[in-house]
């Protein structure tokens, strides 16, 4: 086992520790007092649960997935891109950038009603609704990561007749990678938030919609097994932006990039 395999399981032993205490007092309460089964499951209710019908959840999680990854994957497109305007067009900036903090701000729950009006109670609507969710973080954090690299640097360049193309690719590229994967890791956990909150609204699959039924006929054994494969997708998302990033970090180095 080499020394990164051997953090990564030392690492691993503290939450999967907290899981299984967390497990067993969990069950421990649903023995020791007279709480009835509808109202907190025990924790094997739970996996007999998954067990019995593992089609419904694995079917619904691919719907919530799929919203997920189209929705985020135009927010986050269109994060990217409006984020290389605001850090390079200086009139584009200082029209823009305080709108943008300002809506940031806004409760994107608060969106929704519109959307409901302007695009109906169609797919559509969750669509843009994950899209506006994932699309804030991403372009505020790769538009301060652009504009992070030391005038020095670019002062360097430019003594050696590099292009602006080269200074941004060099220079401004590197530096701005951190903050890109932070304001990715932000908009994949809203895309699920999001894509949850889309399907109590609009849909009539997913994750969220098997909660919200659940919920209405009272079913917390529903609830607690599709939060539980919830968290699972949640889970499984994040850490794929994990991977990308340390993936990123170990091809280009990024081990020794001074961001003081």
């Amino acid at each position: 086992m080499n020394r990164r395999m051997h953090i990564a399981a030392t690492d691993a032993i503290y939450p999967v520790t907290a899981l299984f205490v967390g497990v067993t007092c969990w069950w421990a309460i649903t023995l020791a007092t007279e709480v009835p089964p509808f109202v907190l499951p025990p924790p094997n209710a739970i996996v007999v649960r998954l067990a019995g019908n593992p089609l419904l959840y694995l079917t619904n999680a691919w719907y919530t997935l799929w919203k997920v990854v189209y929705g985020g994957t135009i927010g986050i497109t269109a994060g990217i891109a409006l984020a290389v305007f605001v850090a390079y067009v200086p009139w584009f900036r200082r029209a823009i950038y305080p709108y943008l903090v300002t809506v940031r701000v806004l409760p994107k729950l608060a969106i929704a009603p519109l959307l409901l009006i302007y695009l109906g109670t169609g797919m559509t609507t969750a669509i843009v609704f994950i899209a506006l969710i994932t699309f804030f973080p991403l372009v505020l954090n790769t538009a301060a990561g652009l504009d992070r690299a030391s005038a020095e640097y670019h002062e360097l360049l430019r003594s050696v007749d590099a292009s602006p193309l080269e200074r941004i690719l060099y220079v401004d590229v590197p530096y701005a990678i951190p903050d890109v994967f932070a304001g990715l890791k932000q908009s994949v956990t809203l895309a699920v938030v999001g894509a949850v909150v889309a399907e109590w609204v609009v849909a009539d699959n997913g994750l969220g919609f098997l909660i919200l039924m659940g919920s209405e006929n009272v079913r917390t054994d529903i609830m607690l097994a599709a939060l539980f494969v919830l968290s699972i997708e949640g889970l499984l998302v994040y850490g794929a932006v994990a991977l990308a990033q340390r993936g990123v970090d170990d091809r280009l180095d990024l081990g020794s990039v001074d961001h003081n």
